[in-house]
């Protein structure tokens, strides 16, 4: 779920070409450089997945360590960039489908969106019935897509010629443009990574989730990172930059014909359509149980806080966020701005990301900030290297803003800000998530590790959410 939620064939296709148009072969130094700050998130957020199991994830923990509105504005945070990115996710999903049966359907964005759209409602159908059945179609289309992209590792390196010879400089800071050219890369790098952190969201549904969610987390950055490493070496030195430039939305395509012709393109063409719907899949997971969370705690609408008797799942937190991603899916083909406008939602993703994850980060250091001089481990990780994964998420918001166009700024902050609304309504109605439980590591000691007992965070008349895998 991991790995998928950071949709390693799908981030390379789509992104490769823009992260190498702005760095050019400091590309695999952009994703080695990012990888380090986002394991300190990832191990923030396994830190605290282990005293507090929480389907809302940071929005929990962000809340009972550094302040309820502020771990409001992280659950929203992800609400928000989880439900444009299924909208945005889905069309290049129906694209792909489309280009293994005729390359030239691919180019009708009505068609396209709707086999995305198709591809959605399955993917809406499959999470709605349940953990164990989002985990089964998760093991087959990640597996098959993980598979390919490990049979085009072997054929990459196996492979003769090309556009330019590996040189170990790539993967030093020297290669950057200087600081703004590191800064530039850094924006586009680290959202490859995004995703992960839905094994979190899954805590309250996982067996012996304190330990299994935060490790699935790790193991997942870990996988990703060496899967974008390679592909991006090899896109460097396979395909010429005139063949990047002219394939950005799916230079793995090329590159699959480039190392196996004729059957090369449609097998990772395979790859990337597995991988998008996939992410959607993991997308869902997180956008649902996040309002979950938010409807049990009665911070949003109490309803999205009921679970399904049969299914054991957010039923009317599903449907709510089905209906609102199909009214956006109407909205881009019926109106001609709207897609520009999307394009645009999708740069704004970036911002939110980067709170909720700043923010993450921060609460780790601050629900451990008692431990942290018990041995050298504990002040690493718990400390120095979550702290240093949350100040680099900030400072890629701040450079975000100069680099974002004006309408993404807007999305972007817009979208954070449309959060104050339901955030202050519930507040003034007295929701008892404005008068939370602290959180602190110190209270439990556990066997094998520092715990304090989780929270019980259920709203009288909602229950939790059933472990089922």
């Amino acid at each position: 779920m991991a790995v998928a939620g950071s949709a390693p064939a799908y981030s390379i296709a789509a992104t490769t070409a823009v992260l190498v148009g702005a760095v050019g072969v400091a590309s695999p130094a952009a994703l080695l450089y990012c990888a380090i700050p986002m394991l300190g998130i990832a191990l923030a957020f396994s830190r605290l997945s282990r005293i507090d199991v929480n389907a809302g994830a940071s929005y929990s923990w962000v809340g009972r360590t550094l302040h309820p509105f502020l771990g409001f504005v992280s659950g929203w945070a992800l609400v928000i960039s989880a439900t444009i990115f299924m909208v945005a996710g889905s069309l290049p999903a129906g694209s792909m489908t489309l280009a293994l049966f005729d390359e030239g359907l691919a180019d009708d964005t009505a068609l396209s969106t709707a086999v995305g759209a198709g591809w959605f409602l399955i993917m809406l159908l499959v999470v709605l019935g349940g953990a164990r059945l989002t985990v089964r179609a998760q093991l087959v289309m990640s597996g098959v897509e993980l598979a390919i992209l490990a049979l085009f590792v072997v054929l990459a390196l196996l492979h003769s010629g090309g556009a330019r010879a590996f040189d170990w400089s790539w993967l030093g800071f020297g290669a950057f443009d200087g600081v703004s050219g590191f800064a530039s890369g850094a924006l586009i790098a680290a959202f490859y990574y995004w995703g992960w952190d839905v094994t979190s969201n899954l805590s309250e549904e996982t067996r012996d989730s304190r330990r299994t969610t935060g490790l699935a987390g790790l193991i997942g950055v870990g996988v990703v990172f060496l899967l974008f490493e390679v592909f991006t070496i090899a896109v460097n030195v396979i395909l010429s930059s005139e063949q990047i430039r002219a394939n950005e939305a799916n230079v793995l395509a090329v590159l699959g014909e480039e190392v196996w012709p004729g059957w090369g393109g449609k097998l990772l063409i395979v790859a990337v359509m597995l991988s998008t719907i996939a992410t959607l899949e993991t997308t869902l997971i997180q956008v649902t149980r996040s309002l979950f969370a938010m409807g049990r705690d009665r911070t949003m609408p109490s309803s999205l806080g009921r679970v399904h008797r049969r299914w054991n799942t957010p039923w009317v937190a599903v449907a709510v966020v089905g209906a609102v991603a199909l009214a956006m899916f109407i909205a881009s083909n019926a109106l001609g701005t709207v897609g520009d406008i999307l394009s645009d939602a999708i740069s704004a993703i970036g911002l939110q990301i980067a709170v909720y994850y700043g923010l993450t980060g921060l609460a780790a250091v601050v629900a451990y900030r008692k431990l942290l001089l018990r041995s050298v481990g504990d002040f690493v990780l718990g400390g120095v290297w979550p702290l240093f994964g949350a100040l680099f998420m900030f400072w890629i918001f701040a450079e975000s803003l100069s680099e974002l166009s004006d309408s993404a700024i807007a999305i972007g902050i817009g979208g954070l800000a449309a959060g104050l609304v339901p955030m202050l309504w519930y507040w003034r109605r007295g929701s008892d998530y404005y008068r939370p439980a602290r959180l602190d590591a110190t209270r439990t000691v556990e066997t094998d590790y520092v715990a304090a007992a989780p929270a019980d965070s259920a709203a009288p008349g909602h229950e939790g959410l059933p472990t089922d895998f």
